[in-house]
């Protein structure tokens, strides 16, 4: 076999392709919610990509944001952001009623207002949760424990770090009990206990997220129309990936990074110290 032919399968376009695409976060879809999401302005945005003779569509980083709701900043990196489930979506499924959704109407339909847009979608949330225990034999129900089997990678450190951080007001990892911050086993077999009820909700937000994404790649595909996604540079130092991974990364003996990195001072940003130098 010559080079040439080993090495025409890496190639992942042909000699003078060429093709064009827009950028748009999904947030910023129109919706009567408060924030774009994954549901039918998602599949109508790829509807009017193929009609424009358009082959890509890039977003920002679909991760759960954390401190800022900054998409660079998401606290996990295989965790999708549950703000952009769809209300729609949930309705065509039975978890939700249309008249749950009203009070998004009322929201601002030129920027995401996260103050409100945040209970509001967690409200939407434990009414679905509710729903969906209330059917514990539903088709959906062996999906979800399929999904829940098949994430468990992730999705279960991931879960558990969302509810304890909901039970500590929020505040960054850091600043959990030392026991907590530390893995200690007793201390999180524990949580798991007293946990179980939002743990379990966390991983359902994420399987219908994933559900509902699944839905929108499979449009996608159909109509001829690429989905690129974006990541950060760093996995953000509060997230679920360094407080179950720490051997993973660069900590010191108190888990906080011993480097970090950053950009040179731009029209958005203050100029801040040298780059690169460690962590006080």
């Amino acid at each position: 076999m010559s080079d040439a032919s080993r090495t025409e399968g890496l190639i992942p376009f042909a000699p003078h392709y060429r093709a064009s695409g827009v950028l748009v976060h999904i947030t910023s879809l129109p919706s009567p919610y408060g924030i774009g999401d994954v549901g039918p302005a998602a599949l109508a945005m790829v509807d009017r990509l193929h009609a424009a003779g358009q082959s890509w569509w890039q977003a920002l980083p679909l991760g759960p944001t954390g401190y800022g709701n900054s998409p660079y900043q998401s606290l996990s990196s295989f965790a999708g952001n549950g703000l952009i489930i769809s209300p729609d979506c949930l309705i065509e499924e039975g978890l939700l009623r249309a008249g749950d959704c009203d009070e998004g109407r009322s929201f601002r339909q030129n920027a995401v207002d996260y103050e409100v847009v945040i209970p509001f979608k967690y409200k939407l949330f434990e009414k679905a949760w509710s729903a969906f225990r209330a059917s514990p034999r539903s088709a959906l129900r062996l999906d979800y424990d399929q999904f829940c089997i098949d994430q468990a990678h992730w999705l279960d450190d991931y879960a558990l770090f969302r509810a304890l951080k909901a039970r500590q007001g929020g505040v960054c990892y850091l600043e959990w009990p030392e026991e907590l911050v530390r893995r200690e086993p007793a201390a999180l077999a524990r949580a798991r206990r007293d946990l179980a009820e939002p743990v379990d909700q966390f991983r359902f937000a994420q399987f219908l997220l994933f559900r509902q994404g699944k839905r929108l790649r499979d449009h996608a595909r159909a109509r001829g129309v690429h989905l690129i996604g974006d990541l950060p540079f760093f996995v953000s130092p509060d997230s679920s990936d360094v407080w179950a991974n720490p051997e993973l990364f660069l900590l010191d003996e108190r888990h906080r990074p011993r480097f970090v990195g950053g950009v040179p001072p731009d029209y958005f940003s203050a100029p801040r110290a040298t780059v690169g130098q460690p962590r006080l």
